[in-house]
């Protein structure tokens, strides 16, 4: 289970457990079959799109999209889709002062996005106010408002998507089937792999395994990124080597693919890359890391080679991502 700092540092990306890109690629455009796709060509509408709550016709490209998801909001600024209000969370260390993700909260602020309504506190007459043409759901996370998907289709055409499941470049792409946006969701992915692979280029990986983990302090949990997941296939992207933690240590309740969650007793048996990549974390979190004293004899530790994602790298959006790009360029060229 997910530890209460952890819990409390991302509120709005977890769902009982850590609710993580399910099948991320650290390069890769996303798949063709992906679960929401428009039914008729790029530019021509009405289409029908097809997502996690079934099927939903869109009449004209949208030009007044609500998100109720924050996740998801990322996303649709991204691909420069007309997202005008958003769903926002509680201020913390990985928001603004408003409640808007820190990765993106610029972006949504020079484009005037409004606060749809605060702290993921669903508020319908608030979506009715807004007049939305398009509204866009998440599936799973504390920030859906799946159950609500009749009521919020009644108001404007609902499509609903699982970020739980699938790459950041896997939504851009449904994103911009459903909002017409097809060519800048394309471009964003595009110049993403390109930067990852000229900082691929340029970095010096060191020899050895890496672990990437989300650490907690040893009165918690500590999430190990497992290879195939999102943060392992960035990092392998460019360049490394990731491994996870052994499978008999896992403590999590259900099978998942992206994170193993160990004690502190398991930790000290599991840290053995050369590399450690702290998740979710700052400097802060590297110090207390490498002062934990059951931890000094792991490798990366004792030689000093622990680097911090930043505080905005456990949600991976095409924000973020390119926010763990610079760290990694920033610690290695």
């Amino acid at each position: 289970m997910p530890t209460p700092r952890l819990l409390s540092a991302a509120a709005v990306l977890v769902a009982g457990s850590l609710a993580l890109v399910g099948c991320a690629s650290g390069t890769s455009t996303a798949a063709a079959g992906s679960s929401a796709s428009s039914s008729t060509d790029s530019g021509s509408w009405p289409r029908t799109v097809t997502h996690e709550a079934g099927e939903t016709e869109i009449p004209a490209r949208p030009e007044n999209i609500v998100s109720t998801s924050i996740t998801l909001t990322g996303s649709l600024l991204a691909i420069d889709a007309p997202v005008t209000a958003t769903a926002t969370t509680t201020p913390s260390e990985i928001t603004d002062d408003d409640g808007y993700f820190s990765q993106w909260a610029s972006v949504a602020h020079e484009r005037d996005v409004a606060e749809l309504y605060p702290n993921l506190e669903f508020d319908e007459e608030a979506v009715l106010a807004a007049a939305p043409d398009l509204i866009v759901v998440s599936a799973s996370g504390a920030d859906s408002t799946a159950d609500e998907y009749d009521a919020l289709s009644e108001i404007a055409p609902t499509i609903v998507l699982d970020y739980g499941d699938e790459s950041w470049q896997d939504l851009a792409t449904e994103l911009g089937a459903a909002t017409g946006h097809e060519a800048d969701a394309a471009d964003v992915i595009d110049s993403f792999d390109e930067r990852v692979a000229s900082v691929a280029d340029e970095i010096t990986v060191p020899e050895g395994d890496a672990n990437a983990i989300v650490w907690n302090g040893t009165e918690n949990t500590t999430a190990f990124a497992k290879p195939g997941g999102p943060h392992a296939a960035l990092l392998e992207a460019l360049g490394f080597t990731v491994r996870g933690a052994p499978d008999d240590l896992d403590t999590s309740e259900a099978s998942r693919n992206d994170f193993a969650f160990l004690s502190i007793e398991d930790v000290t048996t599991a840290l053995t890359g050369s590399t450690v990549f702290v998740i979710s974390g700052g400097d802060d979190t590297v110090e207390d890391l490498e002062s934990t004293s059951v931890l000094q004899t792991a490798p990366a530790i004792a030689d000093g080679d622990v680097v911090a994602l930043g505080p905005d790298s456990f949600r991976i959006d095409s924000y973020s991502a390119l926010e763990i790009v610079d760290a990694v360029e920033q610690a290695f060229a």
